[in-house]
């Protein structure tokens, strides 16, 4: 898929509502070759997503191996709204907490001073710091059921298309 392809996908209106959510499903080869699928926050800052991990997260090594993944991001409503999303993970050791952590579970509700809280937790439990897992989509494809749906579908309604005018 082309960048600007990927681009016109993502600039979707229900694209961009998909991007604001909180979480993610992350979808990579774990060291023994069976597939992983693991919900994690994100962070979508314009052109990368963002995740974050510790520094011993059993995902860490399998991603070094083989650093193709993908996303997901859905709603529970019906219909469902779905991104779907490929790339290359790169991995960012970070020292200290990364700003797109802290912004990420700022979605979550919580008061001020539970907030607080919850922040200095965070301080002192990663004071090794924290892992950056940044992914560039490649490929995009967004299924809102109203303009686009899965590509089998798709096919299905073509193929019924062309019999039906045939």
């Amino acid at each position: 898929m082309e960048p600007q392809e990927v681009a016109e996908v993502l600039n979707r209106p229900y694209s961009r509502e998909l991007l604001e959510r909180d979480i993610a499903r992350l979808a990579y080869v774990a060291k023994d070759g069976t597939p992983r699928s693991v919900p994690i926050a994100f962070s979508w800052n314009g052109t990368e997503i963002v995740l974050c991990t510790t520094k011993n997260a059993p995902k860490l090594p399998a991603l070094r191996a083989n650093p193709m993944v993908a996303l997901t991001i859905d709603t529970e409503s019906h219909p469902p709204k779905i991104l779907l999303l490929r790339g290359r993970a790169e991995l960012d050791y970070v020292d200290g907490i990364p700003d797109e952590y802290l912004e990420m579970n700022g979605s979550y509700e919580m008061t001020p001073e539970q907030r607080v809280e919850w922040e200095a937790e965070i301080r002192s439990l990663y004071v090794d710091g924290m892992v950056r897992i940044v992914v560039t989509p490649t490929w995009a494809k967004l299924i809102d059921f109203e303009t686009t749906l899965p590509s089998a579908v798709e096919e299905l309604a073509r193929r019924r298309a062309q019999a039906a005018s045939a």
